[in-house]
Parts: structure tokens; sequence; C-alpha cells
């Protein structure tokens, strides 16, 4: 395949011309790094696409600013059958180059600087790092020891050798670094607390928090606290597993959630939303209710909302295209009712408090933020 050219164009495409990671993006042969993956076909179902079958496909896909998912459930593309058909989340995927250039632009690298890349999946970011800062000062770290082996062996073809650690960063972190940067959602709290630890003092991090949309960036002072802000950017990452797959969801309160009439019916204010791709409303309703999962779907006009949350509390909201919905609930807790406090103070204020906020993460983990004369934590026990 030639690659040089469409390299080329896509580090124009993803970077500025003054960008220090435009070489990089224009110098490492993405295609390499990603020869099956995942798609979702007509129908819906996850299908598979191999590469060097279709060369044209292959290139189209590798060289677009695009994500791409290796892993549905336990199943890598790499082990795959033309004719499976993984039912499940994606697991692992290659990043699209612009949000790797961002989140690099965000931990803001140097010369001689030690970094990590929490997160390896297929090995672009490592590939950019190695390219800009050199192999021993780039360390890549995933859970999963196939995605670990598999990116040093094709980095390793490239012709990069940076260190390869298999390991749950939730629970540990080996070594200490300047710079971590990380392409996967941690869990503030225990989920953080290696993490942090890991990062020397005057060292900086950029990462993003289990279940919302916020860059979270800081520096590591002498104390221990990593502090720093709330990035006014977003970005959408998966969770950190802790195993070949994430904990089943709540499979059996959304079932009772799509049926059920609940302990209290009432009308909603607000259209119903879908919650999981508006993302300041779900990274807001995460601080003040963490914990909840979101559903959504549509039947016709009529679009439905669910959340759910693993203390039994659960909501259905439910109408007609934009108008004011019926909300079923019941639980400990009335999550519709949490979403709409999140949205009158939306409509009131003309936004949320979280992009800009100031960021306080403790050595345990957890995150305390603060905005005027708002405040809020994340990950306490």
């Amino acid at each position: 395949m030639e690659w040089e050219s469409r390299a080329t164009a896509l580090a124009h495409q993803v970077t500025d011309p003054d960008s220090r990671w435009r070489n990089p993006v224009a110098r490492v042969a993405r295609h390499k790094l990603i020869p099956r993956w995942w798609a979702v076909d007509e129908s819906g179902q996850w299908t598979l696409r191999d590469g060097p079958s279709d060369p044209g496909a292959w290139a189209e896909a590798a060289y677009a600013d695009r994500s791409l998912t290796t892993r549905v459930g336990t199943l890598h593309a790499d082990d795959a059958e033309p004719g499976d058909h993984p039912e499940g989340q994606p697991t692992s995927s290659a990043t699209l180059p612009s949000l790797v250039v961002r989140m690099l632009r965000h931990t803001r690298i140097g010369d001689g600087l030690s970094l990590l890349d929490l997160g390896t999946g297929a090995g672009g970011l490592t590939a950019y790092a190695c390219h800009r800062i050199g192999d021993g000062h780039v360390s890549s770290l995933d859970v999963d020891p196939y995605l670990v082996s598999t990116a040093r062996a094709r980095l390793a073809a490239m012709g990069h050798h940076p260190r390869m650690i298999t390991a749950d960063a939730t629970k540990e972190v080996p070594g200490t670094y300047d710079r971590i940067v990380c392409t996967v959602a941690l869990p503030p709290g225990p989920g953080l607390r290696a993490v942090v630890g890991a990062l020397n003092p005057g060292g900086r991090i950029a990462t993003t928090l289990a279940r919302t949309s916020l860059i979270i960036t800081g520096w590591k002072e002498e104390n221990g606290d990593v502090i720093g802000q709330v990035e006014r950017d977003m970005v959408g990452f998966m969770l950190t597993r802790s195993s070949a797959d994430y904990p089943p969801a709540l499979t059996e309160l959304f079932a009772i959630a799509a049926q059920a009439e609940g302990e209290t019916t009432s009308t909603g204010r607000y259209p119903v939303v879908d919650v999981a791709n508006a993302w300041e409303l779900r990274s807001m309703l995460e601080v003040t209710t963490p914990g909840v999962e979101v559903g959504y779907e549509t039947r016709g006009r009529t679009r439905i909302t669910y959340l759910v949350h693993p203390d039994g509390s659960w909501a259905r909201a439910s109408a007609e295209w934009i108008d004011p919905p019926q909300v079923h609930q019941s639980g400990p807790q009335r999550l519709w009712t949490a979403l709409e406090r999140i949205r009158n103070r939306l409509n009131t204020e003309g936004a949320l408090p979280l992009l800009g906020a100031r960021v306080r993460i403790t050595p345990d983990g957890v995150c305390h933020l603060s905005r005027g004369k708002w405040h809020a934590y994340m990950g306490a026990q």
C-alpha cells in the first residue's frame, strides 16, 4: 500500500501547520496497527472488516479521522471469523487521530520527559509519541495482555521499542512518569489513586472521568495533590476495564424500567433527551448522581429515555417528539427529577459550572471541583 501521501493528508487535516505533532502523524503507518476491525452493518450487527483482503477500504478507513473498533466484548477482530457477529460493548479501539493529538496537546509533552500512555489500544498514540520524544521516554499500559503484546509486535515492526506494560491501572501503575495521558475514562476515587500516585511531582496528567466527557488536566504538587481544571473541551472514551469485559449492565433493571408503572407517574417539564449524547448533561448527572446508566430508543416519533441505578432506582420518560413526557420513576432516588434539576440550572443560568471548573485531585483519587460558589466532589467513599 502506498500510505505516505495518505498519512501526510491526515496530518494536515488533524494538526495545525506549526504543530509538533504534524510530522509524527505523517510518519506513522496507521494501517499496520489496524489490519482488522469491526464495523456496524446495515442490520445493526457488528461485522468483521479485513484490511489485506480489501486494500482500498483498508486505506480509506485507516487514514480517515475516525475511530475504528477493534474489540467487541471479548472478541478481538484479529481472532474473528468472517461470519462472526459479536454482541456487547466495544472494549478496544484505534482512537481517531485528531482526538489523540488533542489529548497529547493537553498533556504538554516535551523533550526529555517520560510519558505514560494509559490505554494502549491499537498503539496509535504510542507510535506518535515515539516519533516525537523517542522510544526510551515512552511507556504504554493496558489491562489486556493481547493488546499489549500485539501493539508491541506491530510497533517493533515499525522500528519502535517503547516500554510496554500489562496492568490494571485502577489497582497499580508500575513506575513513575513526568506526563500521563489517558485515553480511557478513569473512575474517581480508588480507581484513580494509583494513576495519581505514578505521576512525578511537577508532572502533568490529562484524563477523562468515568461516565463523563470531562477532560481533567493538572499539575502534581509536592504534597501529592494534583491541581488543575476541567478543560473547555469534551471527549468520549471507553471506561477502564479490570477484566476481559465490562461488568454486566443492569439488564434486569432496564427491563423493569421499560415496562413497570413505578411508584410515581408525572408529566416532565422538558422534552425527552438522549442523555448519553448530551455530553454536558450526562457529565453533570454523574457528578450529582454517580453511577447512573442510561438508555435511549425511538419508536416512530416516540422517544424514550431510561435511567437506572445500582441501588434499584429507575426512571422512564417517553413522549412524541418534543411534547412534555410522561415520567415513571421508582426506587430510593428519583432519577428523572435529578436530571430535570440539572436542566433547570442550565436553562436558568445559560450554562453548567463544569467546563472551566477548578480541580483538585487528592492522593486518594477524589476529585474536588469548584467554580465560583459551586463545589462538588467525585469518588469519595
